[in-house]
Order: structure tokens, then sequence, then C-alpha cells
């Protein structure tokens, strides 16, 4: 339930009052003296589904912006024609969905004053940085929790489908700044960390699991930015739990960000390039996610007059999220392909290895391990070479293995398919087993 205090202009007053009257609204109307261009001010309750059509209507007649117009939360209101009017409103659907009107106040409330955002993705940036260097998801996690990203992302979509320009303009520009106050964040404390030996300079710092993530992102990574930007309508239109939505967004736009950064400090352009994508990815995820909840659950203008102002703004952001997301997209659809083919070339070589040291002149040796590496280079890459490892007693490569293993492997992969054969040498001692490995490296064959 809502309590409403509205603010009637001169000339309006009659017209208001009919509006209630027929609504069967019932309503307390007293005289306005401060001199303000106003004649009384109207009191009322109304249930929460009737918010926004009462509004709408009263607009047309006459309450423009310049009005005063408070919606408060009502605890009770005990008044049979109020009775009626719930019942009246309550047909056609369970639950009680936000007004425009409220939900503007809602999405703005959420966005904080500048300086307090900056600070707190600073200190995000700083976090999500220290995180990801040192491969911790716990500190990564840490980072989303305090980043205040769900108020700007559900601001700039409110405003699209309100006509709101100022929520708007509000809710893009602090999105765009925020990306780009953790990017630069993180280049400043990624170059310190490198050039104070806190990292080592000539390792591959995208090694650690949760950067190699975001700098080759696949297809699947959309799933977060997707979620995140529809369950951040929900929560603002239906009351669910902002925080744990706000962590979803921070989740999908942090890490990677704080990920370009990183790689932008160590000179690795392409694994930065990769993660850009990623973060440009998410942000037209979530805004079209959420502008597509928006306008699906009818949060735009209903009156006849209003709703083609912004259907046409609505469709023309939608088009521009859409399009570049399909454009940024393919990158990662290569990624994901590359992922199968990866774990299909790993399964079927590890098939192949199996049935070679099956054969009886190798029957002394076994599979200790194979993999699939790529060949680093990001942001899309390819693979490099199949490794076989193979353990027996006696030290030094078997004559023939790596050519029989070629032979097995290469028409699972492309042309270009390297195999590597590795050879570990088991030594046994007593009756308890004590493994000795020492790792023999022959060239490679392809």
């Amino acid at each position: 339930m809502r309590y409403l205090e509205i603010t009637v202009p001169k000339g309006k007053r009659r017209a208001v009052l009919d509006i209630l009257e027929e609504e069967g609204v019932d309503y307390v109307v007293s005289d306005e003296t401060s001199g303000r261009g106003y004649t009384a001010v109207v009191r009322f309750p109304l249930p929460t589904r009737a918010v926004e059509p009462v509004l709408d209507r009263l607009k047309r007649a006459g309450i423009s912006d310049d009005s005063s117009v408070v919606v408060i939360n009502a605890e009770t209101v005990l008044s049979e024609q109020f009775s009626t009017l719930r019942d009246q409103y309550s047909q056609g659907g369970k639950g009680a969905r936000t007004s425009r009107q409220v939900l503007r106040t809602k999405a703005s409330e959420l966005t904080p004053p500048f300086p307090i955002y900056a600070v707190m993705l600073l200190i995000s940036a700083v976090v999500a940085t220290a995180g990801l260097l040192a491969d911790s998801p716990a500190v990564v996690i840490g980072a989303m929790v305090i980043a205040p990203l769900l108020g700007p992302a559900l601001a700039a979509n409110v405003g699209i489908v309100t006509a709101d320009d100022r929520l708007k303009a509000t809710g893009f520009s602090y999105q765009f700044v925020g990306v780009a106050i953790v990017v630069g964040a993180s280049i400043v404390l990624a170059a310190l960390a490198r050039f104070a030996g806190l990292e080592p300079a000539g390792v591959d710092i995208v090694v650690a699991t949760e950067l190699e993530e975001r700098v080759s992102p696949n297809l699947f990574s959309l799933a977060v930015a997707l979620g995140a930007g529809i369950a951040g309508i929900l929560s603002l239109t239906r009351g669910f739990s902002e925080a744990i939505v706000g962590v979803m967004i921070a989740a999908a736009l942090i890490p990677p960000s704080a990920a370009v950064g990183i790689t932008v400090a160590w000179g690795m352009y392409g694994a930065a390039i990769g993660a850009a994508v990623l973060v440009v990815v998410n942000l037209l995820s979530i805004n079209l996610a959420a502008l597509a909840t928006l306008w699906v659950a009818g949060y735009r203008p209903q009156g006849l007059f209003e709703v083609a102002p912004t259907r046409k703004p609505t469709y023309t952001y939608a088009t521009i999220f859409g399009v570049g997301l399909l454009v940024l997209a393919a990158p990662l659809a290569g990624v994901t392909l590359l992922d199968f083919h990866t774990t299909q070339l790993e399964s079927s070589a590890e098939d192949e290895v199996e049935a070679v040291l099956a054969e009886s002149e190798y029957e002394h040796l076994q599979n200790e391990d194979v993999t699939v590496e790529l060949d680093g280079d990001y942001p899309i890459q390819s693979v490099d070479r199949v490794v076989v490892t193979v353990g027996g007693e006696e030290p030094g490569p078997e004559s023939g293995l790596a050519d029989r293993l070629y032979e097995a492997i290469e028409p699972h992969g492309d042309e270009s398919l390297v195999v590597e054969v590795q050879y570990v040498v088991v030594e046994q001692r007593g009756e308890e087993t004590e493994t000795q490995r020492t790792t023999v490296r022959p060239s490679s064959v392809d």
C-alpha cells in the first residue's frame, strides 16, 4: 500500500478530484496557501498496483513535473472504500509491481554520489588486482562485494524506458567512467607489483587460473552478465535483494576490467584485448537484458500519446546493444569452439595413447598423462601441441614410439599438429613403493 500527497496547480483542482472519484479513491483535500501557483493539496491511499495508472491519469489531467508528488509506504489502511479499490486492482494478477515513478526514485537512490562511487571502485580495483595476481578466488569475490555497480546499470535503462534523460545519462556515464577507473587503477597497481619484484617479470602471468579465464573468455561468460541484468531489474521491481544482484553485476565487470589493467602492465596486449572484449560484451549484455526485462514487464509510458516517444529510443538502444553484442560475441564463439575442439582432441589422444601402449612392443610403458597445449596467442589461441607423458623402468626415449603416437593422434587434429613425447623414469624400492621420477624430454616429433 502507498500513501500519496500531491499539490494541485491552479485550474486543475476539479479535474483531479473527478479522476479520484471515478477511481473510487478515498481522498482528503485541503487548500494550499503558499502562493506558489497551487490551489490544493490532495492526500489519499492507494494499492501499490494502482499507483502507476492513477498517476498516469492525473498527469494527463494536468499534474505536471513541476507539481510535488510524494509516495510513501503505508502500513495499514482501515477503509471500506479502500478495500473495494484494492480488490479491483488485485484482479488480473498477483503481486505488487513497483510503479514507474517509484522505480525511477529507487534507481536514482542506488546510484551513489560520484566521489563515493569513485572511491569505492578504486578500492574494488585494488582488491580485484591483488586477488587476480595472487590467484585467490576469495579475494576476487571480496572485490565484487564492495563495487557499487548495480545502480548505474539499472538507472540507465530505467531512464530509457521512462523517458528520463537525466537518469539515463547518469547511468551510462557512471558505467563508462567506472570501468575506466578500474582499468586505470589496475594498470598502476600491476605495474608497481611487477617493477617492485612482487611478481616475476619474466613469467607468463596469465597462467593464474583467475586471470586466464578472463583473458580468453568463451560464450559461457555471457551467462553471468545476462543473468545479472535480468535479476537486477527484478530486484528493483519485485523487492528482491539488491546486494546479491550487485555482486553478480560486479562479477561480470570488475575482474575482467582488472585483467585488462594487469595484462597491459605486463605488455601482453593480445590478452588485454581478450579481457577488454569481455568487459564490453558484459556491459552490452547487462544493459540489453535489463532493457528487455523492463520493456516486457511494461515499464514504459502507457498513455496513447506517451508510448511513441519512448518506444523509438528503446528500440534504438536495444538494437545498438544487440548488434554490438553479436559482433563482439564472435571472438567468444571462436574460443568456445576451440574449447570443444581441445577437449575432444585430448579425449581422442588419450584413447589413442592407451591403444598404442597396449601393443606388445610398448607394454612395458605406462601412460602417465596426455595434455593439449595452446600456443598462447591471445585473445584467440590455437592448438600448439599434444604432450604425451609415458613412464617406464628404463631411462631414455623409446625408439619409434614418437612416430607411432603421431600417426595415431594426427588424424584427430589438423595438419600442423605437433606431438611431443616426454619420458618419466620410475624407480621402485622395497615392499612399499617409492617412486622417483626423472623427466627426459627428447625433441618434438611432428
